[in-house]
């Protein structure tokens, strides 16, 4: 807060689900409205009171997660960013690049990741947040961690503990 107003912006802050609190901030002036917080159901509770009482204000929100994200769409919010699943591409990615994996070829991954995820969404958008497992690569049923990429080598045990639940969870033949 201390900072945006170093840098001129007005900035208020409150409780956003209280309309009071919007008013006197001047929410029915404002060209903009943006839902900076933390808990998911009141990022939420904030965008459907916004969006009721000033139908004409563009809203903007930071959603934690997928859930959150469908339910902000569903408030009308007009932009919406998942933190957490655009941090883990970067964050993903950086490592496949630290790790040796041609830049071009982390590209194509996360591409991959990025057109299956937002099909997926649009299928949760219209039947729910169980719909677009189809858009799942190897996670049918219970989540089952899949590589993106075939490895280079296979996994090694570096002790006896480990090598035990390796040989347990490999399949018989």
């Amino acid at each position: 807060i201390q900072a945006a107003a170093d840098f001129g912006f007005k900035v208020y802050y409150g409780d956003g689900t209280r309309l009071d609190i919007l008013r006197a901030a001047g929410a029915g002036r404002a060209r903009a409205v943006l839902i900076c917080v933390d808990k998911p159901d009141v990022a939420v509770r904030i965008a459907k009171l916004v969006k009721a009482e000033f139908p004409l204000l563009t809203v903007l929100a930071r959603a934690f997660d997928r859930g959150t994200a469908l339910q902000l769409i569903r408030a009308d919010v007009d932009f919406q960013i998942r933190e957490t699943f655009e941090s883990a591409l970067v964050f993903g990615g950086s490592t496949l690049e630290a790790l040796g994996v041609d830049p071009e070829e982390v590209a194509e991954v996360i591409e991959d990741v990025r057109h299956r995820d937002a099909a997926r969404f649009e299928l949760q958008l219209a039947e729910g947040v169980r719909a677009g497992a189809r858009f799942l690569k190897g996670n049918i049923g219970t989540p089952i961690p899949t590589p993106l990429s075939q490895p280079r080598r296979t996994g090694q045990a570096l002790n006896e503990e480990t090598a035990g639940v390796l040989h347990k969870s490999e399949p018989a033949d």
